[in-house]
């Protein structure tokens, strides 16, 4: 493979916030930037050098992204096939069209997994009331899912028995989905493995996640979780990396049960919320390594710096009677914001605060600590 040098042009399908920190880190290293997003306001706008407006369904709007840049990548999933197939006319897209077939859909992600042999938890396929229904009777308490689309908690709802099936299944607006067992969990954590197209590979330290309402409230790098977890979950995520023949970033989300089990919930071919706070924790960001890895550059080192936990911020923070207490909130030692430059609005991620301590648990109370002065 031929490195894709500093002076080239990136193109990226996606200009929400995680389009913009790429564009950000892509600057740094010296790469023009072109982004592609249905919102010619979009966060990624003020940092990106041109930005292509259609939707990600659009395969003129992908086929004019394309045109005069070495490489694309994307930092989001919902992306149509002819506009994958409009930018692969003109330049390498990665990571490559058949992961994202692949992470796409629920249900092809999990045939996936078990066909490589990566442990799931039990679950089913249902396409009607009924067939959600049975798989209730089959798992019980359990969740479904849409097969397509839904984020931060959209497009799922749980059922303790088959006779809530008639409500689920309204919940989710009436849409294929997967059905997962509940499952007794002492720990959510992530990884994320990136990979270059020569092959070199690297895994950054895990991150362990809190959530609330389905939305990622804190996370914190490194994790503290068994190590026995972390080596096979280490092991498995970089087995993945190779398995898709990635080039780019993979973030996988983690399970680690009450009865010792390590369990892929989903992944993510993109840089990922809960490792955000590489921008302070590690030696290299992970927007940093993406534009590495996918520009076929040597890998940066993720080699830990300092504890680092990252608390998200909603809308709601703007939207209450008073504004937020910023100076008061950066006066706190260690601790950095983060806004994106979107509008807020009712549980939409507007930005985030980190904040380095010496151990995960004081830069958790940090964070929120941080974000209590702040005012979310």
């Amino acid at each position: 493979m031929t490195a894709i040098l500093p002076g080239a042009t990136l193109g990226i399908l996606g200009g929400g916030q995680l389009g913009r920190m790429t564009a950000l880190a892509a600057r740094e290293l010296g790469f023009g930037v072109v982004v592609l997003d249905p919102d010619p306001d979009c966060a990624a706008r003020g940092v990106a050098d041109r930005v292509v407006t259609g939707s990600f369904d659009d395969p003129v709007a992908a086929d004019e992204l394309a045109r005069g840049v070495s490489v694309v990548t994307y930092e989001i999933e919902k992306i149509g096939l002819e506009s994958l197939a409009a930018v692969q006319r003109h330049a390498p897209l990665r990571p490559r069209p058949e992961i994202l077939a692949v992470v796409q859909d629920r249900a092809a992600q999990k045939r996936w997994l078990g066909a490589h042999g990566f442990p799931v938890g039990a679950w089913r396929e249902a396409d009607s009331e009924a067939s959600l229904a049975e798989a209730a009777r089959a798992l019980g308490a359990c969740r479904a899912k849409t097969r397509r689309g839904g984020y931060d908690g959209r497009g799922q709802a749980r059922l303790t028995r088959a006779e809530t099936a008639a409500g689920t299944w309204a919940a989710i607006g009436g849409q294929p989905c997967v059905v997962e067992r509940e499952l007794d969990l002492v720990a959510e954590f992530s990884l994320l493995v990136a990979r270059r197209p020569s092959g070199e590979t690297a895994v950054y330290p895990p991150a362990q996640n809190w959530h609330v309402d389905g939305i990622l409230d804190v996370s914190v790098i490194p994790g503290q979780l068994p190590e026995h977890a972390i080596a096979l979950a280490t092991r498995q995520t970089r087995a993945m990396a190779d398995a898709f023949g990635l080039e780019g970033v993979l973030a996988v989300e983690w399970f680690l049960t009450r009865d010792g089990e390590v369990l892929v919930n989903e992944l993510a071919p993109r840089p990922h919320n809960t490792f955000h706070a590489t921008q302070n924790a590690c030696v290299t960001s992970q927007f940093e390594q993406f534009v590495r890895a996918v520009c076929d550059l040597p890998l940066g080192s993720v080699e830990m710096v300092r504890p680092t936990a990252l608390a998200n911020l909603l809308g709601d923070v703007f939207l209450g009677p008073r504004p937020p207490a910023i100076e008061q909130a950066l006066a706190i030692p260690g601790v950095r914001l983060h806004l994106y430059g979107k509008e807020p609005r009712r549980y939409r991620k507007v930005g985030h605060l980190l904040a380095v301590e010496a151990t995960p648990e004081l830069a958790i109370t940090r964070v929120r600590e941080a974000r209590r002065v702040l005012g979310g």
